[in-house]
């Protein structure tokens, strides 16, 4: 099962995500995770997505094909995967469709007010990288310690709200036009990302039977 995974910042499409990589046993491919690590360890890669990350803007496509395209060739994703933050525009669509084909196309909807709401709520530790949120009642996000390591909790560059409407407006511009490019397709399945976690996951997976 070869998939993709659409929605704005803060729809909970990673968390989905890694609930239906587990649940299908494929691996779950983040663009961000793959950033994050490179940023982390410092590595070219990281440093040059580092200037695009913290401007809210996204990183280029001919470094964003390269990194999927390679992932996409290891042997993990023979039976399958679950792409999460590529294809962010019809350009790379293509590139996509180039070297794989895709079964079904995952959109998460939520209204940029919940997304603004959601990521607005965020902290970070600045040690581990755990992430808390001051609507879910955390203890650790009101005091700002993590209780995974203990480390301060922070809003990161990317979580202000001028970042965040920036990125949003990146989405609808950029990334929305997917919707309509696997719609023609008939591959794609929608989903009303402002409910509770488990029903949205028993959804998806009762669409993908």
């Amino acid at each position: 099962m070869k998939l993709v995974i659409l929605g704005p910042q803060a729809s909970g499409k990673g968390t989905q995500a890694n609930m239906i990589a587990e649940e299908l046993d494929i691996p779950h491919i983040s663009t961000g995770d793959i950033f994050r690590k490179n940023i982390k360890e410092q590595t070219e890669l990281g440093k040059e997505a580092l200037k695009y990350i913290n401007d809210g803007k996204l990183v280029p496509d001919e470094v964003t094909n390269k990194i999927i395209k390679d992932r996409l060739n290891e042997r993990d994703c023979e039976e399958g995967f679950i792409l999460d933050g590529f294809p962010r525009n019809t350009a790379q669509a293509g590139v996509l469709d180039n070297f794989t084909q895709i079964a079904k196309v995952i959109e998460i909807q939520v209204s940029d007010e919940e997304a603004i709401k959601r990521i607005t709520g965020r902290r970070t530790c600045e040690k581990c990288g755990a992430v808390f949120s001051i609507y879910q009642e955390d203890d650790a996000a009101i005091n700002n310690v993590c209780k995974k390591c203990g480390g301060k909790l922070v809003i990161r560059k990317d979580d202000t709200k001028e970042a965040i409407t920036k990125r949003l407006e990146i989405y609808h511009n950029e990334t929305e036009p997917l919707v309509d490019y696997y719609k023609e397709k008939k591959i794609l399945l929608k989903i009303n990302g402002e409910r509770p976690i488990e029903i949205i996951f028993k959804e998806i997976i009762n669409k993908l039977k």
